[in-house]
């Protein structure tokens, strides 16, 4: 297995199925982990230094920070009905509580942050929903938390990519702090598969080439994609969906095509 696939395990005693941390990733900002829970069992997280995004991907919740609470929050009972998430942004420094209402499976991006902004929720009338590409490189995509939004660090987005499309297509990177032309942000890719037995095809390169790996993913794994261009692949039969964490240096998403491959945002946007 590449060193790039982390997958899903079975829930610990915190009810975690996935936890990738700038140290297991070998890189400085992003933080991911998904957690699984059964109704009516609850978790609490310390933010500690860094900013989160709770996003729930399934299920109903309770949850509670410092000073807010929202109750029974959530709609979609499978990620595959489509229908924007809701979500949860808290501060460092401050403590959630999470109680499943439903069956209940949420993810916690994070990056480091400062403070800025206080927890907030995030409802699915506040997600920007856009449709991007034509053709085979089309696919829907949930804005959570873009760079228009209140946040030190993080960038958060789904996307739904249909049977026989590709996806983060033509391909594209932003592993340079080159900025107005490329922003330096280090990326997870969470994948979900439906129907759940299938796969999807995902390449991660560099121009060079010292970084060339194309893994078939499963259901619930995870991508690291530390630098070099990113794009995925759904086979016939099986929509792929998968939720993306970015952050570095610089809260901007400025990317660069590959330039071999650029011809086809002539044909195809």
């Amino acid at each position: 297995m590449s060193k790039l696939i982390v997958p899903s395990h079975n829930p610990n005693q915190r009810r975690q199925v996935m936890e990738i941390t700038p140290e297991s990733a070998g890189w400085e900002y992003v933080g991911f982990e998904v957690f699984l829970l059964k109704e009516g069992e609850e978790t609490r997280i310390s933010t500690e230094e860094t900013e989160v995004c709770v996003v729930l991907l399934t299920g109903l919740a309770d949850v509670r920070t410092a000073e807010c609470s929202w109750e029974n929050i959530g709609e979609r009972m499978s990620i595959f009905e489509k229908i924007p998430p809701y979500a949860v942004y808290a501060p460092p420094g401050d403590q959630l509580t999470i109680t499943a209402n439903t069956p209940l499976q949420f993810a916690l991006c994070k990056a480091p942050g400062n403070g800025t902004y206080g927890a907030r929720l995030i409802k699915p009338a506040d997600v920007g929903v856009e449709i991007r590409g034509a053709g085979n490189m089309e696919r829907v995509i949930h804005n959570i938390l873009p760079e228009q939004k209140e946040a030190d660090c993080l960038l958060v987005v789904e996307v739904f990519t249909p049977e026989g499309n590709w996806s983060s297509y033509p391909p594209h990177k932003h592993d340079q702090n080159n900025l107005p032309e490329e922003s330096y942000l280090e990326e997870t890719y969470y994948h979900r598969v439906n129907p759940a037995d299938g796969f999807m095809i995902q390449k991660v390169y560099t121009d060079d080439r010292a970084l060339d790996e194309t893994m078939t993913v499963k259901d619930g794994d995870a991508v690291l994609v530390p630098k070099g261009y990113h794009p995925v692949c759904a086979p016939p039969g099986y929509e792929g969906y998968y939720l993306n964490v970015m952050a570095g240096p610089v809260r901007t998403w400025k990317f660069r095509n590959d330039p071999n491959h650029e011809w086809l945002f002539k044909t195809k946007s």
